[in-house]
């Protein structure tokens, strides 16, 4: 049995498709399917059911793939560790976001201080983030709300205020502060529902006793201020982007319900995290929270 045929093994049964595992392996497809044949013949057991093109991972298949990811684990996090003890680590460190925008300053800053960092930064959805987490693909990811998995921790190190975005002319224009029931008959610019801050701007309504009526769908915050400016309604925008925004507009503090959103660097807690990912974690951490109570 060789380390090859349970990596190829890992992936046909996380996709349970030999074409497309061939092609994320870039081998070819006959090459994997005698791999993963020669490994079933090694273990006495079939690891997939197969009817003509599809292939699912059966009972058997199951019980060994939780072997092999703590197998593949072990040594990957054993490769780290003794990278660390000889100095060839070299800070790499893979992380993930949901959006690179709001921290590219802080990640600027900490490659400044380090210049010999390698850092290999990612957009992930948030299901996507804590699977790779587990799988080692990772070593951080930035995410909000904060993932709350037994297998997974985390530190809290901002919290910022979701502010109400108006056009310029708008009534509510001349106005510091608002209630968000004040602006149930409104019409929304939101982000796609399958963005999380999409699901935490409806809950805010739904607090506010109404559903917002939605008249524009974006798939990024940058593209809100092209519409606020045409006026064609209002939005909600993270106060830590609003710097970042160059078209004309007026902010209103929402004063309820509370309308706040944290953000966690978080990591898999039974992994070996290498003195790079450490580093960049402490970093992050008391860049934004001076005071951070933080396990080593």
């Amino acid at each position: 049995m060789e380390l090859l045929q349970l990596q190829y093994f890992r992936k046909v049964a996380e996709l349970e498709h030999m074409t497309r595992a061939a092609e994320e392996l870039r081998i070819a497809q006959p090459a994997l399917s005698k791999t993963i044949s020669r490994l079933e013949e090694d273990v006495g057991v079939p690891l997939f059911d197969r009817k003509g093109r599809q292939i699912r991972l059966n009972a058997y298949g199951k019980a060994f793939l939780r072997k092999v990811e703590t197998a593949l684990q072990a040594l990957e996090d054993g490769r780290k560790e003794v990278e660390d003890m000889a100095g060839l680590e070299r800070g790499r460190v893979y992380v993930a976001t949901t959006t690179h925008k709001c921290f590219s300053d802080a990640i600027g800053d900490f490659i400044a201080r380090r210049p010999g960092a390698k850092l290999h930064i990612s957009q992930a959805s948030e299901a996507e983030k804590t699977e790779k987490l587990r799988r080692g693909e990772l070593d951080l990811c930035i995410t909000f709300p904060p993932v709350q998995q037994p297998d997974i921790e985390g530190a809290a190190f901002l919290t910022e205020r979701i502010m109400l975005a108006v056009p310029l002319g708008h009534p509510f224009a001349g106005r510091g502060s608002i209630r968000l029931a004040e602006a149930a008959e409104e019409p929304f610019i939101c982000i796609r529902p399958e963005n999380p801050f999409r699901e935490m701007t409806d809950e805010f309504c739904k607090q506010a006793g109404f559903a917002p009526n939605i008249v524009c769908e974006v798939d990024e915050h940058s593209a809100v201020g092209h519409f606020l400016r045409a006026g064609i309604g209002i939005a909600f925008l993270p106060e830590t982007l609003l710097e970042k925004f160059d078209a004309p507009f007026h902010v209103l503090e929402i004063e309820e319900p509370e309308c706040l959103r944290t953000y966690q660097i978080a990591w898999a807690k039974n992994r070996y995290l290498s003195a790079a990912a450490k580093e960049f974690r402490d970093f992050i951490v008391q860049r934004f929270a001076p005071n951070p109570n933080l396990k080593p």
